[in-house]
This record gives C-alpha cells, structure tokens and sequence, in this order.
C-alpha cells in the first residue's frame, strides 16, 4: 500500500449525503485513516440511484471509497461510549447534524475537546449556528436557492434555475477539506486542536456573490449586482450547422483573430469589441454576433479553424461522451476495478498528483457495518453483535 500525504491521519466521519462526505473522501483518498459512523440504516446516499446491492448505491461506491463502516446506535450509552474511546485517538472528528442534534447527543466541541485537546472538530451545518437560520434544515436545492445561484441562472433561463449539478454541497464540502487541512497544519506548528464551522449557506454566498457583488461593492453603489458577462442568455454554447459548440473568446488578441478566421473583418475595428470594458458593456451585442457567426460552419470545421489560432473551443461533450474522451482515456481517469461485492465497477482518479505520495485506492466503499469488529476491536471493544 502506498501512503498518501495524509498517511497517519485518523477521521471520524458523523456526515450523510453529499456535504459531508465528499470532504471525508477526499482526506481518505489523500491517506487518512476515515471510519465512517453510521446508524444500523446507514447513509441515505446508499440507497440513491441504480445498484447492484441495496445499500450499494452508485453515488454511495464514489462518496465512500477508501473509508471503514462502523455501525453504532448513538442513542445507546454504551455504544456512544465506544465512539468517545475513538475520539481519544482520533485526529478529526466531522459531522452533517444540525447544532441541536449534535448538543442532544452529548458530542459538542467542548465535550468532546476535554477528551482529546489536539482534536479538530468540524461541524459542517446548513447554516451558521451563529445565525438565526441555525435550526432550519438544508439541502443543496434549498442553497442554491437561498444563496442567490437560482435567480442569477434565471437571468438565463427565465425563471430562476437550479444548476444541472449538486454545486452547493460539493463546494461546501471543499471548504470543509480546506479548512480541516489548515487546522492540522496549526496543530503541528503549536500543538492544539480547534473547531470549525463551515456553513453551506454563507460558503455558498461567498462563492457566488464573489462575482455577482459587481457594483455593490462600493458604497453608494456604481450599479447593480449581477456580472453581465455570465448571466446574459447569449453565454452558451453556440449552434454549428451540425451541433454545439463552446467558445470563449477572451482577450483583445482573441477577437482579432476569431474576425479573421470567421472572414468578419469589418467587426476588428468596431468599439463594441474594442477591449473587455466595451465588450462587457454591449455583452448581448457580443454574444448574439458570436452566435450568428458559428451557424455558418460545421462543429468540426469550427473546431479546426479555432484550435489552429489558439482560440478556447471546444466540443459540447454529454456525462456519456466523457467515457469516450480521448484525453481521459490517455491518462485513465475511468478505471474498471473489481469491487469486493459489487463486482465490476468504473472508478474515477482523484485528479490531483502528488509526486512524492501517488495516489491510490487501497479500499471500495464499505458496505454497512462492514468494519465493526475491525475498528472496535482495535480498541479492545467487544460491543454485542446482535445489533450488526
């Protein structure tokens, strides 16, 4: 087994769905030792989209891969009890539940650091539990909504829209690892642990709002929010005379060259396309002569023109096409792997290289409970089986 950066690194994993999770599959595909805390049902991601197994679901076997399932009924003294024997030893502790779930468990960052004072806890909640939303509950749909992502995709659309992808929880979770890996770098410099909140909504505000503040960031105002470049109809792909295509044609350099390739040379010396501040002011005008001009050719002739003139372009690919890609395909991203009981299964590389701890998956997704004995036995733990 090859030792990841994280490499020595023990989590306890309280999260469910995405949020939480994804931020732990990262720390385990970089090392960490993450044994995920599951009731006897499990995560309910388990039981989203097709699978072999019930339990095995598809987004669960991505979610969840180098990880060890342990089930315990948190409810139960004694079992809670072998969850705080692993908090002595653990360097992180993460959870998914809402501040007052957390506090009726018994499992607060005070309660919990008297324990073990170099443990990083991580809560990871809908909303600040500094804030007057701290109880509501919260899923990606309700943030993209709340956060302002909806109504600037319906500048677009129409009517507000959300994203074709759960954006909110995989960026929160983001923030999460980034977070986590901060703290531990504190820790080695000074020998303590801390907590840290990481708020889905306010994470998700920054995000977005980091271009969409435009004139609102000055007082009084110089305009509205909202960057028109990215909420105008016209950014899209473009129709070809075949298909789709996308183009960004960025600085000054790119204009002039995409009017000469596409034989509109009377558009070079047009104020409109002078520079970025006159493009972004007429963005429609921009976008809609883009569009018109991609109808005169094929996908494939544009494809060619633009590349050769280092021009941003490419094919509209679907989910499907991507297991075709030919750059993919030369770097294996997709991986057919033999999952312990799910048989044959793709797998995705973590994208990130490290030349001195390459990356590998050293565990599947566990199955529920999987490593019960495993994990509570190293503890010298001998819980009843009957609940497992």
């Amino acid at each position: 087994m090859m030792n990841g950066p994280l490499d020595g690194v023990r989590i306890l994993d309280l999260t469910s769905v995405v949020m939480g999770p994804y931020c732990t599959s990262l720390l385990a595909d970089m090392g960490a030792d993450v044994i995920k805390i599951e009731n006897l049902t499990g995560d309910s991601t388990r039981y989203l989209g097709p699978s072999k197994h019930q339990g095995m679901g598809s987004l669960f076997l991505h979610l969840n891969r180098n990880k060890r399932s342990v089930t315990l009924n948190l409810k139960k003294e004694e079992e809670k009890a072998a969850l705080l024997e692993l908090v002595k030893e653990a360097d992180v502790f993460v959870h998914t539940m809402r501040p007052k779930a957390i506090e009726k468990l018994g499992l607060s960052y005070e309660h919990l650091n008297s324990l073990n004072s170099r443990l990083i806890y991580c809560g990871m909640y809908g909303f600040s539990k500094k804030g007057l939303y701290k109880d509501k509950p919260a899923y990606d749909d309700i943030i993209q909504a709340a956060s302002g992502i909806a109504a600037a995709q319906g500048k677009i659309t129409g009517d507000p829209q959300y994203l074709a992808t759960v954006l909110a929880d995989k960026t929160a979770g983001l923030f999460g690892l980034s977070a986590i890996l901060s703290a531990l770098y504190h820790r080695e410099q000074n020998g303590y642990g801390q907590e840290i909140e990481v708020p889905m909504f306010e994470t998700i505000v920054s995000y977005t709002m980091l271009e969409h503040m435009y004139g609102k960031t000055y007082s009084p105002a110089l305009g509205p929010a909202y960057y028109s470049r990215v909420t105008s109809p016209n950014r899209k792909p473009y129709k070809t005379k075949d298909g789709f295509i996308s183009v960004l044609i960025y600085n000054d350099k790119h204009w002039k060259t995409f009017f000469e390739v596409a034989d509109r040379k009377e558009l070079i010396n047009d104020k409109r396309f002078s520079d970025m501040t006159s493009r972004t002011e007429h963005i429609d005008f921009v976008y809609g002569t883009v569009e018109e001009t991609l109808l005169t050719k094929t996908t494939e002739e544009w494809l060619s023109l633009l590349n050769a003139a280092d021009i941003p372009c490419t094919k509209v690919n679907t989910p499907d096409d991507l297991f075709e890609d030919p750059h993919l395909n030369s770097i294996n991203f997709f991986e057919s792997v033999q999952h312990p009981t799910e048989g044959e299964i793709w797998n995705m590389k973590f994208p990130v290289t490290f030349s001195k701890n390459p990356l590998e998956v050293n565990r599947y997704a566990p199955n529920l409970g999987e490593h019960n004995n495993e994990v509570l036995n190293e503890l010298g733990w001998h819980l009843k089986q009957k609940n497992y």
